[in-house]
């Protein structure tokens, strides 16, 4: 634990500059007294600290001191390189930037963790994009990324699917969430979010986006992903399903829906169970629950039995008929 926090204390260092015992304090979660002990113990095995009284002063290294990444743990080195993602870097642009990145981390490793993170990056490889789902198209992306890194506003042509219309945005970043890049951009002063794949066209314009002072990515995301999925339009459909064809259900609605639906006791002549389902996008229900095929039976609403009836009815109707040209 100690020889955690030396290190942490040293990269601290490192990357601010001078540090007061009361800042160093703060960040480690330590009392000031542990803070001047762990000094005095660096200071013992040849680091080049020393602290500096008075008004201004405060603890520091020697100008121009770097250590090496030596101070990684294992589980450290393993999670920085499982926290990679080539695929959304290579979309980025930034594939040869992340390969050139993790040769001079490994280089920088001590010899077995060295090893461990090779190992890791051999049998261990995270792939965003969900089942069934081809990566979407971004040729856009990469100016974006670009406009979002410079913090230049860009012009872009933007597919709402009856139309394609133009705006000017001042990109503030991108999210990847599911395979799915977004951007977050002010439209007018007010920060949005725009399907990267839709962006038919991008041009960097020679103009400085002003970032708001206080947005937070992060932030803006989850309290907008909180809100969409709370806004969005539901309905509750319940269905007869059999328990050993539930796989069939979780492809066609999601394993969320499945996993929090309400549980209806009701005996079955078939032993098939009672599911009360919460799903989203009403008009779209009828033919995901159809994607389950005779694993399910909706009960209710009857507007959604209706509905999917007449969808499987006009299915049947057309395999029925010779095919054309017979």
């Amino acid at each position: 634990m100690r020889a955690s926090r030396l290190v942490s204390l040293l990269l601290l260092l490192q990357t601010r500059g001078q540090m007061t015992a009361a800042e160093l304090a703060r960040e480690l979660e330590i009392s000031i007294r542990t803070v001047h002990r762990d000094v005095e113990a660096l200071a013992e095995s040849g680091v080049p600290i020393y602290a500096e009284r008075g008004l201004r002063g405060g603890i520091r290294l020697v100008d121009g001191y770097r250590t090496r990444l030596t101070g990684l743990t294992a589980d450290e080195a393993e999670a920085l390189f499982l926290s990679g993602l080539p695929g959304p870097a290579a979309e980025l642009g930034l594939g040869t930037v992340m390969a050139a990145a993790r040769l001079k981390v490994l280089a920088a490793l001590p010899g077995e963790l060295r090893g461990r993170a090779t190992r890791l990056v051999e049998r261990f490889h995270l792939d965003a994009a969900g089942w069934f789902q081809a990566d979407e198209p971004v040729p856009s992306l990469a100016t974006l990324a670009d406009a979002v890194w410079s913090g230049l506003r860009v012009d872009i042509e933007y597919d709402r699917g009856q139309t394609v219309s133009s705006r000017f945005l001042d990109p503030l970043g991108l999210v990847l969430k599911a395979g799915v890049w977004y951007l977050v951009a002010l439209a007018e002063g007010q920060p949005r979010t725009y399907r990267v794949s839709r962006v038919r066209a991008a041009t960097t314009l020679d103009e400085r986006v002003e970032r708001p002072p206080d947005f937070d990515l992060a932030t803006f995301w989850a309290e907008s992903s909180a809100a969409y999925e709370r806004e969005a339009a539901r309905v509750d459909v319940t269905v007869r399903a059999d328990p050993e064809r539930l796989d069939h259900l979780r492809t066609a609605v999601g394993s969320q829906a499945v996993a929090s639906a309400e549980r209806i006791a009701v005996a079955d002549p078939d032993g098939w169970i009672r599911l009360r389902l919460r799903l989203d996008w009403p008009d779209e229900v009828p033919a995901r629950l159809l994607a389950a095929g005779t694993s399910i039976e909706v009960l209710d609403p009857p507007d959604i039995r209706d509905r999917l009836s007449r969808i499987a009815r006009r299915v049947a109707d057309r395999y029925e008929a010779a095919p054309a040209g017979f």
